[in-house]
């Protein structure tokens, strides 16, 4: 492995370019997951609402619904025709999800310092 003058690992041109191309394709798979708008009329039958499920996966991809939604003036973050209590806990849970969860509340592997 060659290494570069501060001693760490040097990245050839090919690795950078895999990089890249890894980057653009995940980037596309991930803005691909962005729901569309809402054709539904405004009285909408309770079959056709969001439920829990639903509102799990629009929350888990709120942050690329976001992004999506500041070029494209029909995608909504939030599915306005929904089951009501269910949908919230499940959006809410998928946001969790989608930052973390309860993996950054951040010191839960710190190991314990000593003293002396």
């Amino acid at each position: 492995m060659r290494r570069s003058k501060t001693g760490g690992p040097r990245i050839g041109r090919s690795e950078i370019a895999t990089l890249a191309v890894v980057a653009v394709l995940t980037a596309l798979v991930l803005t691909g997951c962005a729901p569309g708008p809402n054709d539904v009329g405004a009285i909408t039958p309770p079959e056709a609402q969001a439920g829990f499920w639903l509102g799990l996966w629009q929350g888990f991809i709120s942050p690329i619904t976001f992004l999506v939604s500041l070029f494209n003036p029909d995608v909504n973050i939030y599915e306005v025709h929904n089951d009501g209590n269910w949908y919230n806990f499940g959006f809410m849970i998928g946001v969790a999800l989608a930052f973390g969860g309860p993996a950054s509340a951040g010191g839960y592997a710190t190991p314990g310092r000593r003293k002396g």
